[in-house]
């Protein structure tokens, strides 16, 4: 049995990522395609509890401790659920994964680049995404749209500088990868962005069946 195809979906809140996995998932399937969809921070007990923890808890905590614990849920992660679902040949679609970390903890809080890439190799060694797709939208229309959405949790209560940072983070990492990270103008239409997707349809599909 050939390895599943390891896809993960990037973007800062309000750029539809959310959203436009629940369709991948959705059209994936109908092509018989086996899926695992999970998310981080999450995707197994002690990812939900971070989970909860970083987005609303109330105290002030350092960019390195939060990456410290964000690679130790993902390795909780990766051994219970990725590396199993890969192996038996499914696809998974993963709602953020290490890109977030470089955006969010290195190029929002300020952690310093080559010590996440230090935890990456350790805690993934081989293990990268096949396909990133990171959703790209300028900070003030994301913010608008989060802001009409639900009541902010505690990165999207940041100023707006601090999310251009992220998304600076979020380009430089599409400019080391340019092979796996795909970006998607968010700040079009939902059909226009469908379109994409769609053809990104067809590639995945090219690529299970040439596995």
């Amino acid at each position: 049995m050939s390895r599943g195809l390891f896809i993960t979906l990037e973007g800062m809140d309000g750029a539809g990522k959310t959203t436009h996995l629940e369709w991948l998932r959705e059209r994936l399937a109908t092509t018989g395609m086996a899926l695992t969809v999970t998310r981080e921070p999450g995707g197994t007990a002690l990812g939900e509890t971070l989970r909860e923890w970083m987005l609303h808890g109330g105290e002030p905590r350092q960019p390195d401790t939060e990456a410290l614990l964000m690679f130790a849920a993902r390795n909780e992660h990766i051994v219970r659920v990725i590396r199993p679902a890969l192996e038996a040949g499914r696809c998974v679609l993963c709602d953020r994964f290490t890109d977030a970390t470089y955006a969010y903890q290195s190029g929002g809080s300020g952690m310093l680049w080559a010590r996440i890439a230090e935890l990456e190799h350790w805690v993934q060694g081989d293990l990268h995404p096949d396909l990133t797709l990171y959703f790209d939208l300028a900070p003030e229309i994301g913010r608008a749209r989060s802001r009409s959405a639900r009541e902010p949790d505690r990165f999207e209560r940041e100023q707006t500088a601090f999310f251009e940072r992220v998304r600076a983070a979020y380009l430089r990492r599409a400019g080391e990868h340019p092979r796996r990270i795909r970006i998607i103008d968010a700040s079009r239409s939902i059909e226009e962005i469908r379109k994409e997707l769609e053809g990104i349809v067809q590639t995945i599909q090219s690529a299970k069946g040439s596995g």
